[in-house]
């Protein structure tokens, strides 16, 4: 079976390494996709021809695979262009992150604009319930080559020849993305909980 000093001495550490460019995939993914989102936003509210053109962006982006979007980059960049594979894989995620961003900067914007700043708080645990989702998306890295955490259980367990020791190790990968990814999901879940009540009270009292 696979060993406590083992584990402790090898594999944890290059998994924290790992699960470290996973967040920063989803930190680069999410900056770039509240700048091109948000943009979309403020197109689509001012309508026209403009607005029609954002929103069949967004509904493209919302439709665009990781693995279509990442190896398409790959393949048409141009050979010795300098993009490394966290950068390859974070404007893979660029088309989900934007068009997450961009339906939310909607409903934020036309809060503002109804004066319920308390409504448009809402924005920002939206982009961080994204920026979950991009890290757990990150794993697509792993088919690229990138030393994310998936990666790194990956190759922590072609070392071992026991099927028991891999579950041991598979179970570990998962405690580890699915403690605090479950945890920041619950208190996103009570952040928009806590603004809804307080939304619901601040429109009853106005009425």
């Amino acid at each position: 079976m696979i060993s406590f000093d083992q584990i402790v001495s090898s594999f944890l550490p290059s998994l924290l390494e790992g699960m470290a460019v996973n967040f920063e995939i989803a930190g680069i993914a999410i900056a770039l996709g509240l700048a091109l989102g948000l943009i979309l936003a403020l197109a689509r509210l001012r309508g026209g021809a403009g607005g029609a053109v954002a929103a069949s962006a967004i509904t493209l982006m919302r439709a665009a695979p990781t693995f279509v979007v990442m190896f398409f980059l790959l393949n048409a960049l141009p050979r010795g262009a300098a993009v490394s594979g966290v950068m390859a894989v974070a404007l893979s995620l660029l088309p989900y992150s934007a068009a997450f961003v961009a339906d939310s900067g909607v409903d934020a914007l036309r809060h503002v604009r109804a004066g319920s700043m308390l409504g448009a708080l809402l924005f920002l645990p939206n982009v961080m319930r994204a920026f979950f989702v991009l890290v757990m998306s990150s794993s697509a890295g792993a088919a690229i080559g990138v030393g994310e955490g998936i990666a790194a259980i990956l190759h922590e367990a072609e070392r071992l020849s026991s099927l028991d020791d891999r579950l041991i190790l598979f179970a570990i990968g998962v405690a580890a993305f699915g403690v605090p990814l479950q945890f920041g999901f619950a208190l996103l879940r009570f952040v928009q909980k806590w603004l809804g009540i307080h939304l619901t009270r601040n429109r009853q009292e106005a009425t």
